[in-house]
């Protein structure tokens, strides 16, 4: 009896230790990936301004900057590369909302396991 009691002690003891470094690693996950974005999303726009350029060293290379057409062109090719950083922004923002709320279920779940295990 008393070694069963000391067992559940040390068991009780490492699980709430092991949930202590689960939320902080989930914590530093989310930290990781914030900066990854940030970093993902600068790469990205300085991407696209190189490709605005292109288009308009081309259309200046041809005579054709002042051109309505070139304008035009210029102009979507900065609408659709400012839709892709938006979409992607909010494509990472959603899959970080899911990552929180599936630790946070997990923490739920791990809580409730405690509880029925006391």
């Amino acid at each position: 009896m008393k070694k069963t009691l000391i067992a559940v002690s040390a068991l009780l003891l490492a699980s709430s230790a092991f949930a202590a470094t689960t939320h902080a690693t989930d914590e530093t996950v989310a930290n990781a990936q914030a900066g990854a974005n940030t970093a993902k999303e600068k790469l990205h726009e300085a991407q696209h301004q190189g490709e605005e350029q292109q288009l308009k060293a081309k259309h200046a290379a041809q005579g054709k900057s002042d051109n309505l057409s070139s304008k035009a062109s210029e102009g979507t090719q900065k609408t659709w590369n400012k839709t892709k950083e938006d979409t992607e922004k909010g494509w990472d923002a959603t899959k970080e909302g899911t990552q929180k709320g599936w630790n946070k279920t997990k923490e739920g779940a791990s809580d409730l396991k405690k509880k029925v295990t006391e």
